[in-house]
């Protein structure tokens, strides 16, 4: 990786690639042009390894720096207090001008008892020569062991950056060439500056800590955006505005608030909704092995829809009704413990639909590895190459992102108010879902699907996501 020039390191989701179940079948080699106008999921970042966000942050440390005449030092404070605004905004800004006179002209000598020659610590009440003393911009002296300590202490805590003067009531923040100055033990030297980097790159708009386990790249975009990032070493993939699992078309805010009602409900949820169904016609109980929601039963052949029990011959028209949470109008009107159970019966029928698409994607997994063994055992045997047979890992790729993104709009709609743009979000939810149905059962039965009829499904289910997130995607 090259670190020469910012603008020439952009890395799409592409380049970096997703998880390899969710990206396998995407194509690197369109226009990319095109491919930004035409993809609501496109998302420009570059992944950056430590030394080259610390010589990115540098040249702002030194821009400042210059432009103020202060040291670098108190120049990280103002960018880090400021999450790292460029040099001329932060000049022209009021609360820049506020600190530099925090910083220079309101210093306030602390009035110290003299014991002889010896000034007296306000906080070990030791008598010490003046040179043991130290002091920040604000002028309250402490002899040099108290500081060491009072670092010592904040540092085990993992506080860094928000060190501040142990004056009563004195917020005024320690520059880092203060702290390093009264720092003996190299070991907290380290930790020191490990923490203050990692405080810096977190007040930073345009970085991200990658969030896979013990890796240290860092992801840089000039447009920081609720878009899917992946890191090009772990391959983790994230939301890089929050740092959670990517949630399109669901917003920030909107899937904290989900996730935390599924860890408390979700016991009552899984107790409600079991793993087996009993077959509508024959009731015999039928378990769920595979991700399609269009089940036959075994004993009886009957098709229904493992969501709402229906007919499958007459589910097309209703799917629909299937997927969207039918509102009692009167609720309103009805006694708390009725409104109480409402809103459970609410919560169950957008919950149940969110883990079923959720077990549905591990289940597919299972299809896909038999869908390569299968291939396999076809190159083996000369029945075709792997590029003959392609098109069938394109398919079970562009399946998972579907239904990856069907899932999170199952929190999206429980919070979304009623009124005419829940029910064009509910209508293009259900041809989605309808769309990924059909997909998946063509995928399960490939080996019976005509390959015209299968790409012609890929390329349908493909645009129904595609304008879903196009006009309910919040950037």
């Amino acid at each position: 990786m090259s670190g020469e020039d910012d603008s020439d390191m952009y890395y799409s989701d592409d380049d970096c690639g997703y998880d390899d179940y969710y990206n396998m079948g995407d194509d690197c080699d369109g226009d990319q042009l095109d491919y930004r106008t035409s993809d609501p999921e496109y998302f420009s970042y570059e992944c950056l390894r430590v030394e080259e966000v610390e010589r990115l942050l540098n040249e702002s440390i030194e821009a400042l720096s210059d432009a103020l005449q202060i040291t670098p030092s108190i120049a990280k404070v103002l960018l880090h207090t400021n999450e790292w605004a460029a040099s001329p905004n932060l000049l022209s800004s009021n609360k820049c001008n506020d600190w530099t006179q925090y910083l220079f002209g309101c210093r306030k000598p602390s009035h110290l008892e003299f014991i002889g020659n010896k000034l007296c610590c306000p906080v070990c009440l030791v008598p010490s020569l003046a040179e043991k003393f130290s002091h920040l911009a604000c002028g309250h002296l402490f002899c040099n062991d108290c500081w060491a300590m009072h670092f010592e202490v904040q540092i085990t805590q993992g506080i860094s950056t928000g060190i501040s003067c142990m004056a009563q009531d004195c917020g005024l923040l320690a520059p880092e060439d203060f702290v390093l100055s009264l720092l003996v033990r190299p070991q907290l030297r380290e930790k020191y500056q490990e923490f203050a980097f990692r405080d810096y790159v977190k007040s930073h708009p345009q970085l991200r800590f990658c969030p896979g386990p013990n890796c240290h790249i860092v992801l840089r975009s000039k447009e920081p955006k609720a878009k899917r990032a992946t890191c090009e070493l772990c391959k983790t993939s994230f939301c890089f505005r929050c740092g959670m699992e990517y949630h399109a078309p669901t917003d920030c805010a909107t899937i904290k608030k989900w996730l935390t009602k599924c860890a408390d409900d979700s016991e009552t949820a899984n107790y409600i909704s079991a793993h087996t169904k009993d077959c509508p016609r024959c009731h015999i109980c039928i378990e769920k092995n595979g991700g399609c929601n269009h089940m036959q039963c075994y004993n009886c052949k009957h098709d229904f829809c493992w969501m709402c029990l229906g007919d499958w011959k007459s589910h097309g028209s209703e799917y629909y009704e299937c997927s969207r949470y039918k509102e009692n109008p009167n609720i309103v009107n009805e006694s708390v413990h009725a409104q109480a159970r409402e809103a459970l019966k609410k919560y169950l029928h957008y919950y149940e639909r969110w883990e079923n698409h959720s077990k549905s994607l591990k289940l597919e997994e299972q299809t896909l590895e038999k869908i390569k063994t299968k291939i396999n055992a076809k190159v083996m045997t000369a029945s075709g190459t792997w590029i003959d047979w392609q098109y069938l890992m394109d398919a079970a790729a562009l399946l998972a992102k579907c239904r990856y993104t069907l899932q999170y709009t199952y929190p999206y709609a429980y919070y979304m108010e009623p009124g005419p743009r829940k029910e064009l979000f509910e209508y293009q939810q259900a041809q989605l879902e309808a769309e990924i149905e059909n997909l998946s059962w063509k995928i399960e039965r490939a080996e019976t699907t005509d390959r015209g009829d299968l790409e012609n499904q890929i390329d349908i289910a493909e645009k129904r996501r595609t304008t879903l997130l196009k006009d309910f995607l919040e950037v």
